[in-house]
């Protein structure tokens, strides 16, 4: 055990429950605990957003899969890329009009429904298991390399830690070490890429060159197909990628921590600047994993290629590096696992315990209560299951969640902001064939049943593609308009009001369409 990687580890660690006891002394309130009391600026939050969104599948995952797989990985970087301009256009502002807390409370905008705010909170718990998943996964990985301790207490480890952060800090505490963990995170990938690109005297055809030639699927490492995937599947899995970062709850959550829609905007924009460049980035991690550690080390230390980046900044830096990339990987998990939890437990105490079981009629101090309970069991039930899924790369199984994230909470969004005819019926359709296709379709394909042992049943997949977002997607949707059509149900006669407020932010209007009140009602 290295003694630079312990100490620059419990540093940057240090550095984060050091935020945790300041922010928690701010938080008090509902309000403080979910959104930071809508206190963040647009560059902050822009940083957040992007600290949250650049995980251990971007930077673990993708870094492994681009080392692994040449091109075919580098599909990761373009469709979450992609993504934020969908969350941009068509997400970002009206749901920050519309909403509180929750995805649920937007719908709630235009159906005072509580089986609409079940369905909502049951399709955001289902997604943030599976990106939790993802990140423990990567986090047991990375301190079984560092420590040495068994993955199944590496795992414990981070799940104490991030439930830490969640239960005294809120999302002021989530909010902070995000932004602080996305400056590291820039600082360390920008290094390792300045490494990889001198090695080259910063030709980066010399890099392409070099990497076609370290590797043993040669100049086909920098042509799609090198994981014998069907082409349907890439397509599904770009449909995922590309939808799915519109419809993830820890994300969507975010818009709410900010005073009102333009800064919301302002915040995608600097976000969208920052991911673009780390994504522009992970093709040096990738492609320098490839040629400077070599394909049998990297599955050596993980066969998903987790390790890849962690191993390219030894080979390149030493110790001195390695230690503070493991360090800032552990922080980039820590900041959005505790963003994931804190999405999950909004879920159970401000939706299902809050406004279903209580009937709104619960003070702030029981909903306070209620989101650390929820916190601490969205904890365990994760951890339990990251346990079993210690050979997944992780960002394959982020997209599985941007898939369910993309069929379920996506078309009830777009159809709740533009479709007048759209009703209740519609709504929980729309949510439940989403999320019914999207799960369903994951159990019976080769992510689970595989003939020669690889997965967790032995047995011929039925469905073929490893990502269903292909199918799922549009079933979402198609349940969502089916279920509208069928129903006998009315049109609320609320969509002229959510209109006009998705689009000004104003809370009330006349006849004429004036805007009288801004605020609150």
């Amino acid at each position: 055990m290295n003694v630079t990687v312990i100490v620059l580890f419990l540093a940057i660690v240090s550095l984060t429950l050091v935020i945790t006891y300041f922010s928690a002394k701010k938080t008090s309130s509902a309000s403080d605990f979910y959104t930071a009391g809508g206190g963040l600026t647009g560059w902050q939050n822009g940083l957040a957003i992007s600290g949250d969104y650049l995980s251990a599948a971007s930077f673990l995952g993708i870094a492994g899969a681009i080392a692994l797989y040449g091109f075919d990985g580098f599909l990761f970087s373009i469709g979450y890329l992609v993504a934020y301009l969908v969350v941009m256009f068509i997400v970002a502002e009206p749901l920050r009009n519309l909403g509180q807390f929750t995805l649920a409370d937007m719908l709630n905008a235009r159906f005072d429904a509580k089986k609409i705010r079940g369905a909502a909170a049951f399709s955001t718990i289902t997604i943030v298991i599976f990106y939790m998943i993802a990140q423990l996964v990567g986090a047991g990985a990375l301190i079984q390399l560092l420590f040495g301790i068994p993955y199944i207490w590496a795992v414990i480890l981070v799940g104490v830690m991030m439930t830490t952060y969640v239960l005294f800090g809120g999302m002021t505490a989530t909010s902070w070490v995000q932004i602080t963990k996305a400056v590291l995170l820039m600082i360390g990938t920008l290094i390792i890429s300045i490494m990889v690109l001198w090695q080259f005297n910063f030709n980066i055809i010399a890099m392409f060159r070099e990497a076609g030639q370290a590797t043993p699927a040669g100049t086909n490492f920098l042509n799609p197909g090198q994981q014998d995937n069907l082409p349907l599947d890439s397509l599904s899995l770009m449909i995922a990628l590309v939808l799915g970062t519109a419809g993830l709850p820890h994300i969507l959550m975010r818009f709410f921590t900010v005073k009102d829609a333009k800064t919301a905007r302002s915040s995608v924009v600097t976000a969208t600047w920052i991911v673009g460049i780390f994504y522009l980035l992970t093709v040096c991690l990738g492609f320098g994993a490839a040629i400077f550690v070599g394909r049998s080390e990297i599955i050596a230390a993980n066969p998903a290629g987790n390790m890849a980046a962690p191993l390219l900044a030894q080979a390149l830096g030493g110790d001195l590096l390695f230690s503070f990339v493991s360090a800032v990987a552990f922080a980039t998990i820590l900041a959005v696992v505790a963003g994931l939890v804190l999405s999950g437990a909004s879920a159970f105490a401000h939706d299902l315990y809050g406004q279903i079981i209580k009937k709104g009629k619960v003070s702030e101090r029981e909903q306070v209560v209620a989101a650390r309970t929820a916190s601490l069991t969205v904890a365990i039930l994760s951890i339990a299951l990251a346990i079993f899924a210690q050979h997944l790369n992780v960002a394959f199984l982020v997209a599985l969640a941007f898939c369910v994230a993309a069929s379920a909470n996506l078309p009830v969004i777009v159809y709740t902001i533009y479709w007048r005819r759209f009703n209740t019926n519609g709504a929980i359709t729309a949510i439940a064939v989403g999320l019914i296709s999207s799960v369903g379709l994951v159990i019976i394909s080769p992510n689970v049943m595989n003939p020669d042992g690889s997965a967790f049943i032995a047995a011929q997949a039925i469905f073929p593609l490893t990502n269903p977002a292909i199918l799922s997607v549009p079933l979402g949707f198609l349940g969502g308009w089916i279920g509208t059509l069928v129903s006998k149900e009315a049109e609320s006669g609320r969509y002229d009001k959510v209109l006009f407020k998705a689009n000004t932010g104003y809370r009330e209007y006349d006849l004429q369409g004036r805007a009288i009140k801004k605020g609150e009602d």
